[in-house]
């Protein structure tokens, strides 16, 4: 999610500290993706910079600076709510950039890197599942009834939540498709070259420089000795 359009979003409901939007913004997502005070101050002072966000007045006793949305800054926003999330731009996935780089590196036992990233992501998937399941037993039991801010907050967070969910799944399903795929892969030896590369290489293909190999004649067996149990005049020969 977009840090600068998250604290836009937050302010048009009203003028807020930075204090108050780093709290506001993990309130809102569950702390999934915590923020520091200093990246608020930076995102901020970056929105007063390009006019979408200006102070509401001077400083309190306590020095804190409220701020709020300009004209300019809530037609951006309304246009964000609007604009589809540019997948075009592929961010970088440090699994698949691991996998990537394990399958072409010499010495890396692939398969027990799929292995242990799939035990610490069925764990990760265990605890996102219960915390679901606590999640709406508090919105179940409550005597009362939620209030409707209480639920929108719930289902904020039950959003954030099912999104972790099937993105677990969806790597789980991942490794084992890569499994599948490694499993079809011709088997390295220990120089990282496949048994029929090495004996093409040794009968002369070229190798990499395009030179012939070194020229191996093969083997000549002797021939077979056959015996026969009995001639047809009943002796051995």
């Amino acid at each position: 999610m977009s840090v600068r359009s998250g604290l836009m979003a937050l302010l048009a409901e009203g003028e807020k500290y930075g204090a108050q939007l780093r709290s506001e913004f993990e309130r809102r997502t569950g702390g999934t993706w915590p923020l520091n005070v200093g990246q608020v101050y930076t995102t901020l002072d970056r929105l007063v910079r390009d006019g979408l966000v200006e102070s509401a007045g001077t400083p309190d006793a306590e020095g804190r600076i409220a701020y709020r949305l300009t004209s300019e800054g809530h037609a951006e926003l309304g246009a964000w709510w609007v604009t589809p999330v540019d997948r075009t731009s592929t961010p970088r996935d440090e699994l698949t950039i691991k996998l990537a780089l394990a399958v072409t590196a010499p010495g890396v036992d692939v398969q027990r890197v799929v292995q242990a990233q799939r035990t610490a992501t069925l764990r990760h998937l265990h605890d996102l599942t219960r915390l679901k399941r606590e999640s709406l037993g508090r919105a179940e039991g409550s005597a009362e009834g939620p209030s409707d801010a209480d639920a929108d907050h719930g289902l904020a967070w039950l959003l954030v939540l099912e999104n972790l969910v099937f993105a677990a799944e969806a790597e789980v399903r991942w490794l084992d498709h890569v499994e599948t795929m490694l499993a079809r892969r011709p088997a390295r030896t220990a120089s990282g070259v496949s048994p029929r590369d090495h004996d093409t290489t040794a009968l002369g293909a070229p190798l990499d420089g395009g030179e012939p190999g070194p020229q191996i004649a093969p083997t000549r067996q002797p021939p077979a000795v056959v015996t026969s149990s009995a001639t047809p005049g009943g002796t051995t020969p």
